[in-house]
């Protein structure tokens, strides 16, 4: 197994240390993977659920797959329901609607799709967008388009981590921020 550069980091009470993967040549990210992680996922919520006491809204909103987690967490604390904006599309969606993104992790498009079924749960509806991190922005970007096609009200965007440029994210309700690692 390769040995990695880590970032040192403390979130809501908790000490990680975060590897560090090369997305492209000379930049490096420092990867948060809450999959799994059941002590950090619960106390980020604990503690994103007080950052939020103020921001009044119906129901979170969150990406497949890493952000499951939170928004399940975040959902037992809050006692709001959650939706999962999936990535594939499966027949029993029925008339879904979707947008694509750009992932800052693959370089890849990817889609997200809301199910016929959630999108009647959120029309007209103050929602609460919820990621694990948020970087380029580009997945929050797919959010708000799918959001708004289904005529919801977005209330406010939340993470555990914000990452790059500081002064961009400085809206979201965030735990901490990541820096970008250029060699």
């Amino acid at each position: 197994m390769t040995k990695r550069d880590t970032y040192s980091i403390d979130i809501a009470g908790i000490h990680r240390e975060l590897p560090l993967f090369e997305i492209k040549p000379g930049l490096r990210i420092a990867i948060l993977n809450i999959l799994g992680d059941t002590e950090l996922v619960q106390n980020c919520a604990r503690e994103l659920a007080k950052q939020l006491q103020d921001v009044e809204y119906d129901i979170l909103v969150t990406a497949e797959a890493k952000s499951i987690p939170l928004a399940y967490a975040l959902s037992v604390e809050t006692k709001k329901p959650y939706i999962v904006l999936r990535k594939l599309y499966k027949p029993y969606m029925g008339d879904a609607i979707q947008a694509e993104t750009l992932s800052i992790t693959t370089g890849q498009p990817q889609i997200l799709i809301l199910d016929e079924k959630d999108r009647e749960l959120i029309q007209g509806k103050k929602v609460l967008i919820v990621d694990d991190v948020i970087s380029t922005g580009s997945t929050l970007q797919g959010m708000r388009m799918i959001l708004d096609k289904a005529g919801a009200i977005i209330a406010g965007e939340a993470s555990i981590l914000t990452e790059g440029d500081r002064a961009q994210w400085m809206h979201i309700h965030a735990l901490g921020h990541l820096p970008l690692f250029t060699e």
